[in-house]
């Protein structure tokens, strides 16, 4: 019984990449140029979300700041999941909505892009961000699930939304991290050209 519960997990994950695959392509592309245009224009990327979406954050930041899958110079990309200190104090002197908004306020430009990880599409911290992001003529990259819910609804043309197409969180976050990895893979292969596995 234990072993077919876990293989069920697996097969569920499988069936939904493929799916979803088909369904993501083109606003992961779209993502890709988007990030890839502020890279090249010296804008940076900040990234927000809570538990395993602030997870998601840092692997995103770590991969662009350090490396994916090729050497390569550093790329600016700041998890505003990180600082104890920022999160610790926004949360207790003002109010948890506004620990990456706060953030947002503080560290982004015109041109830079916010990533906004939420399972649900209704997290208020994060939809406080995109607001925020919005106002300062950010665009915003978006990955949600279960519909998009009020993330979805905010969202302008000039954004990307990615949802992935399942009401499940833990599905739902691995389609997120498949997605990261595209970005990152196609990030690299868009400034510095060809592909590492040739």
């Amino acid at each position: 019984m234990t072993n077919q519960r876990i293989l069920s997990h697996f097969q569920e994950s499988a069936e939904l990449k493929i799916h979803a695959g088909a369904v993501l392509a083109q606003p992961i592309e779209q993502a890709i140029e988007l990030m890839f245009t502020a890279l090249s224009n010296g804008n940076k990327i900040l990234a927000c979300g809570n538990g395993g979406s602030a997870a998601d954050c840092q692997h995103f930041a770590a991969e662009l700041v350090g490396r994916f899958e090729r050497e390569r110079l550093p790329l600016p990309a700041l998890a505003l999941t990180t600082d104890t200190s920022i999160l610790t104090a926004v949360g207790n002197d003002y109010s948890y909505l506004e620990i990456f908004s706060k953030q947002v306020q503080a560290f982004g430009q015109a041109g830079d892009v916010l990533l906004a990880f939420s399972t649900s599409g209704n997290s208020g911290n994060v939809l406080a961000a995109i607001d925020i992001a919005q106002e300062r003529d950010m665009r915003v990259v978006a990955l949600t699930g279960k519909g998009g819910g009020a993330i979805g609804k905010k969202l302008t043309d000039a954004d990307v939304h990615i949802c992935v197409p399942h009401d499940r969180t833990a599905r739902i976050q691995e389609v997120h991290l498949v997605t990261l990895h595209c970005i990152c893979d196609g990030i690299d292969v868009a400034l510095f050209g060809g592909d590492v596995h040739e």
